[in-house]
């Protein structure tokens, strides 16, 4: 077996861990994160969230199955870099059209193997997510250090942009079309449309740059606002965007990065979490029908609503907005961080999690038969009263 390149990972701290090339030969910088999940690597590999994040995944055995032609949630791998312990020899798996390394260094990912991931991820756990630094062209841990910590910081960072449409695109109803959305792509996966369009939902797919009026133009019956990248702090011009839609009273949900926008819509502040969710194991209490969800998340932000925070219980009362009041529906129960709000007297909601589920389990699929119903309330309310019954009112989220 021919010897690998070595290859040195060093964090913004000073900690370093050796191990091999794996993928592209280079250099390479980022925000170090872990994922959780045991499957859906190639899934990770190309969410647009992880838009300069150096991945580590926890799971030993990374590659296992490939790579295929179906499974990528955009157009490219996203990831600054990749980290993992014992990269698979040979892809197996009937639907595998390529191997993960192969494809890895096609792309230019830079990546390192043979790390001891399970002693980084506790490293991170204790003190954070933070800069770091990939090579396999400089082996010198102070030379490395220098420049990683001249890298750019997650916090501050405005992503959006980078990761959009350029062009609008259409993703049909599968059967009967029932509703149209325009999606504000901050970073959107495919299996989100995909979702929407197994309800009879056409969704139209706008840049992050849209007006609100280039979304109606379309003739959405609601918007829908996507995961992606960067700090939720900086996209201003999302947020005004969706308190617009608030006003003229356009049915709303919010993933993710999504959900991060319309907390801020709403009058709620946002902050970093200490290493984030990430992975497809995160138990989630759904307020509203008293079941724990497992979900799939990725997040390094939250929303922040008065009463929580540094592991509080959330309050389950209605919080006073400048659109009505709002609630905390889901809360995940591993650390009571806000996992989802939903709107009392306007048409909208979110949740921070991924319903999607790619990779991941489908426990809160059902979210979007809630944004179905939401859609189909309000074209309720908007129909002449005369002939209706009290039963045909408005669905709430």
């Amino acid at each position: 077996m021919t010897k690998r390149r070595p290859a040195i990972l060093v964090l913004e701290d000073g900690r370093t861990f050796p191990g091999e090339a794996y993928g592209s030969v280079g250099e390479t910088f980022g925000e170090a994160v872990f994922n959780t999940g045991m499957t859906g690597y190639q899934e990770t590999l190309t969410d647009p969230s992880y838009h300069r994040q150096v991945v580590v995944q926890t799971a030993p055995h990374i590659g296992n199955t490939g790579v295929n032609a179906e499974d990528d949630e955009s157009g490219r791998i996203w990831v600054a870099g990749y980290v993992v312990r014992d990269p698979a020899r040979i892809g197996s798996n009937w639907r595998a059209s390529g191997g993960l390394e192969d494809r890895l260094a096609t792309e230019g990912v830079v990546g390192i193997s043979g790390v001891d991931t399970r002693a980084l991820t506790r490293h991170l756990r204790e003190r954070g997510a933070m800069r770091v630094g990939i090579s396999s062209i400089d082996n010198d841990p102070k030379s490395l250090l220098t420049r990683v910590r001249q890298a750019p910081q997650m916090v501050g960072a405005d992503l959006s942009a980078e990761v959009t449409t350029t062009e609008p695109y259409v993703v049909e109803a599968v059967g009967e079309h029932r509703f149209t959305v325009a999606a504000l792509d901050l970073g959107i996966k495919r299996n989100v449309p995909r979702r929407l369009a197994t309800r009879g939902v056409t969704t139209h797919v706008l840049p992050a740059s849209s007006s609100i009026d280039q979304l109606l133009a379309t003739g959405a019956d609601a918007i829908f606002l996507s995961p992606g990248p960067g700090d939720p702090a900086t996209a201003d011009a999302p947020v005004a965007l969706a308190r617009e839609a608030l006003r003229r009273q356009v049915p709303l949900f919010g993933i993710c990065f999504g959900s991060q926008i319309l907390g801020r819509a709403l009058g709620f502040g946002t902050y970093k979490l200490g290493y984030g969710h990430r992975g497809i194991n995160q138990p989630v209490l759904d307020r509203a029908t008293g079941k724990v969800e497992v979900t799939s998340h990725n997040h390094g932000f939250a929303v922040q609503v008065p009463g929580a925070g540094d592991g509080a219980v959330v309050p389950d009362q209605v919080i006073d907005t400048d659109f009505g009041g709002v609630r905390v529906s889901h809360v995940c129960l591993n650390d009571n961080v806000v996992e989802g709000l939903r709107a009392v007297d306007v048409p909208a909601f979110t949740v921070q999690y991924h319903p999607e589920a790619a990779a991941g389990p489908h426990d809160a699929d059902y979210l979007f038969d809630r944004f179905a119903e939401l859609i189909e309330g309000r074209a309720l309310d908007r129909q002449p009263s005369e002939g209706r019954t009290h039963s045909e009112g408005r669905s709430n989220a």
